[in-house]
């Protein structure tokens, strides 16, 4: 009887082995996993559900008000549901990178805006390095609802206009000095920009008891651009700037009007002029007449940007747009390719809400009492006095801007 080769049996026994081990691995995970089912398995982190949860501000053209209740309630509920809330636009919301990274910077503003629009700029600035936000609140987002949202993010500190804080600031040495006398007493705006630097005063006291190194003062419709950084992060930014340095100057860029039916000017709009700052003065001078397209100004609001202060002793607001101390001039440096991206009248819901905030006769006189800019004198007359369809026309051939002009930068 002839015999098989040795490399023959061999071979068939261990393919018989490999088929065996192929067919019986795929069984045995089948059934681990369903011991694991039947006994109750592993926790989800990220459970799935028929209706995921919508980011406010992410609500199609169309939702009515009505789900915008229905998502900020549910973002209540879902932030309330542990300790450690996992936010549904970024499952890490917490951004725990550790107490040891500096710089640690924290942002203070003074708002009135609605869920939709704090969230986002929220979202954004803790993306690109802020750790820590002192929101003075009121209006829509000192309401219930919003401020529950607010105080559930973790390094948001929520303070509301109480009594006790009208109180503290009166006894404010700002008001027995001149840098802010002009601003006193007067409605509307100038109120606004008095009461924007005594809540900076505050933010300093705490910021500097939280244990920050620079502090920031922005509005929600400003993103900072940390352009020129290694990275994009402010927090590498003022890491890279010198130490002797006190404050830092951002640019700012304004929105240009690109459709009237801008619903999320965060993620819609994306032309900016530039700064003059960043800007060879041979463009800027020589395309003047186009890009102001018979306005009075470069730009519609202001021009002077926004800056950060390092967290110091003496320190204190100079206004909303610069930090000063009261022992020294501070140090500043301009930076020259970061900005700060201010998303003004973007919507046309922004000039239609003018007449709402101010109680100024809308003329040319009494409007003077209430704004300092010549372009908000103007939206709150046209808001005022005019209709809808005259608005539209006012907004589209007054004030908007050529998108075509080489004064501008398009943002990807």
């Amino acid at each position: 009887m002839a015999l098989r080769p040795i490399s023959s049996s061999f071979t068939s026994a261990f393919n018989y082995r490999l088929l065996l081990l192929l067919t019986l691995l795929p069984l045995s995970l089948a059934f681990f996993a369903f011991l694991l089912q039947w006994r109750g398995g592993l926790p989800d982190p990220i459970p799935l559900s028929p209706h995921p949860f919508p980011f406010p501000g992410t609500l199609h053209p169309g939702s009515d008000s009505r789900s915008v209740r229905r998502s900020v309630s549910d973002c209540v509920n879902l932030l309330g549901q542990s300790r450690s809330p996992v936010f549904p636009y970024f499952k890490d919301w917490n951004f725990d990178f550790g107490s040891d990274l500096r710089p640690k910077i924290c942002i203070v503003s003074s708002t009135s805006a609605g869920i939709e629009q704090i969230l986002p700029w929220i979202f954004y600035h803790k993306v690109i390095g802020v750790s820590d936000f002192l929101l003075f609140v009121e209006g829509k987002a000192a309401s219930p609802v919003v401020s529950k949202v607010l105080e559930s993010i973790p390094g948001v500190k929520v303070i509301y206009r109480t009594k006790e804080l009208e109180e503290q600031q009166a006894q404010s040495r700002i008001w027995n000095e001149t840098w802010l006398a002009k601003f006193f007493y007067k409605p509307c705006n100038y109120e606004l920009f008095v009461k924007q630097s005594l809540n900076m005063e505050v933010a300093i006291v705490m910021s500097r008891d939280a244990g920050m190194d620079w502090i920031i003062h922005l509005d929600t419709d400003e993103l900072i651009h940390p352009a020129g950084a290694r990275e994009y992060s402010v927090r590498r930014l003022l890491a890279d700037v010198p130490g002797d340095v006190d404050t830092v100057i951002f640019p700012n860029y304004e929105s240009s009007v690109e459709r009237d039916d801008i619903k999320e000017p965060f993620t819609e709009v994306s032309m900016f002029k530039k700064n003059y700052d960043h800007l060879p003065k041979d463009v800027y001078f020589g395309n003047y007449i186009v890009a102001t397209h018979g306005n009075s100004n470069y730009f519609l609001t202001y021009a002077n940007g926004k800056s950060a202060a390092r967290i110091q002793d003496h320190l204190r607001p100079n206004g909303a747009h610069r930090w000063h101390n009261y022992m020294k001039r501070p140090i500043e440096m301009k930076l020259a390719e970061a900005a700060v991206l201010h998303y003004t009248y973007t919507k046309f819901s922004d000039l239609t809400s003018r007449r709402d905030r101010c109680g100024c006769k809308p003329t040319k006189e009494d409007v003077k009492r209430c704004f300092m800019l010549n372009f908000d004198r103007s939206a709150f007359i046209i808001a005022s006095t005019a209709t809808e369809e005259e608005m539209l026309r006012w907004r589209n051939v007054d004030y908007s801007k050529s998108k075509l002009d080489n004064l501008m930068t398009c943002l990807d």
